[in-house]
């Protein structure tokens, strides 16, 4: 059964708190499963004694298919609504996990990483859109809900995979099935309650709200583009590099800096869900506005102020800078009704497959010039915040 384009962009009289929470809970899985392959890539290279070009081409065909992937899924959905796709796409994953544990060969983890982000491919762009369903109008809300999980799944998932996949092999691998055989018994729900909301809304037509049209809608989204590659790029500098400026700059060991590090993405994780309701609240502009211009002299501060300081710089930009996601989501979702799943992918696949390439680039500047001219460097991104005064309302009048 398919579901009609007017249901897929209902909005229900009241939050639906047990589907925000059950995709909030599957995006917790989700991307704990997606953190396990690139933290065993080590174990994998010594197990299989593969070359640096191998576990390379393993993590771009797996990068394609998990972000590049997303807004080609989200686009087709959008047009071709497919309620069951959700726990389809997670089975998918879970015989990506299988494979993984009983791979014999390099091809057999190539197909293994695959199916994995396929999965994740068709997860992110379909649940966000469950989100934004299950509202009730509250979207920076729920978006917030859907994201705090992600982001405690990505924490998560590299913990499990030191402590059970490590210390026992590939093989332990198997063990992460359990958890994709959770998540399709949550989205397989959450699939059934999208088929009855198609249902309820053949029985009333369902207005489409209207959004921005024409150069205005492009310069928005431009907009968007560049505020979401410096949020990531910027997130990406301190959750990729920051034990290691900590390290150098101050002769910090690593346990010391990694919970440092620690209490960053905290604040990271507090801000994501913060900046939702409030954007709620006073509208995403202003929670934009805020996020990105109230940053700037923390970030310029940064580089070169005492341990201390330091570390309270750095929770504050996190709690600051990362409330921003879910009001660009919401920005995006209104700037262009109807295309949810395409939004939705392109924000959680190919901006933070661009974020990824970004630390990449970072990294190899940090080879160069090291990394705290990299700090310092970095220190000048929020300064394109300044490009939110470009930025239209998404709900003109």
């Amino acid at each position: 059964m398919t579901i009609p384009q007017s249901a897929m962009s209902q909005k229900p009289q009241k939050m639906v708190v047990s589907m925000v929470a059950a995709v909030a809970v599957a995006h917790l899985l989700n991307d704990l499963i997606q953190a396990v392959l690139p933290a065993i890539y080590p174990m994998l290279k010594t197990e299989f004694q593969l070359s640096f070009a191998q576990i390379g081409l393993i993590a771009l065909v797996y990068q394609i298919t998990a972000s590049l992937l997303q807004p080609f899924v989200g686009l087709y959905t959008d047009k071709h609504p497919l309620p069951y796709l959700l726990p389809i796409g997670m089975s998918i994953t879970l015989l990506g996990i299988g494979g993984l544990a009983i791979a014999s060969n390099f091809y057999m983890l190539l197909g293994s990483a695959v199916m994995i982000g396929i999965g994740s491919s068709t997860f992110h762009p379909e649940a966000s859109r469950v989100a934004r369903m299950a509202s009730g109008g509250r979207f920076g809300t729920a978006q917030s809900a859907f994201q705090v999980g992600g982001n405690s799944g990505s924490a998560i998932g590299p913990l499990l995979a030191a402590l059970i996949i490590v210390p026992n092999g590939q093989s332990a691998t198997a063990w992460f099935m359990g958890f994709a055989l959770l998540a399709v018994f949550v989205l397989s729900r959450v699939s059934r309650w999208l088929v009855s909301e198609a249902k309820q809304a053949k029985k009333s037509q369902i207005a489409q709200t209207k959004g921005l049209q024409g150069a205005v809608l492009y310069r928005a989204l431009v907009v968007i583009a560049v505020l979401m590659l410096v949020k990531f790029t910027y997130i990406a500098s301190m959750s990729n590099y920051y034990t290691f400026y900590l390290m150098q700059r101050f002769e910090l060991s690593l346990a010391q800096s990694q919970v440092y590090l620690f209490a960053f993405l905290a604040a990271v994780a507090l801000g994501t869900f913060m900046g939702g309701p409030i954007g709620d609240k006073i509208g995403r502009k202003a929670v934009i506005w805020v996020s990105f211009l109230g940053i700037i002299p923390f970030a310029l501060f940064l580089p070169y102020v005492n341990l201390s300081t330091t570390i309270i710089l750095s929770m504050l930009i996190g709690l600051i800078i990362s409330s921003a996601f879910s009001a660009m989501v919401v920005y995006a979702q209104e700037a262009l009704p109807g295309r949810v799943g395409l939004i939705s992918g392109l924000m959680f696949g190919v901006m933070f497959g661009i974020g990824g390439i970004a630390a990449a680039a970072l990294g190899i500047l940090a080879d160069h010039y090291g990394i705290i001219w990299v700090y310092k460097v970095c220190a000048f991104l929020p300064l394109l915040g300044l490009m939110t005064i470009l930025l239209p309302n998404s709900r003109p009048a």
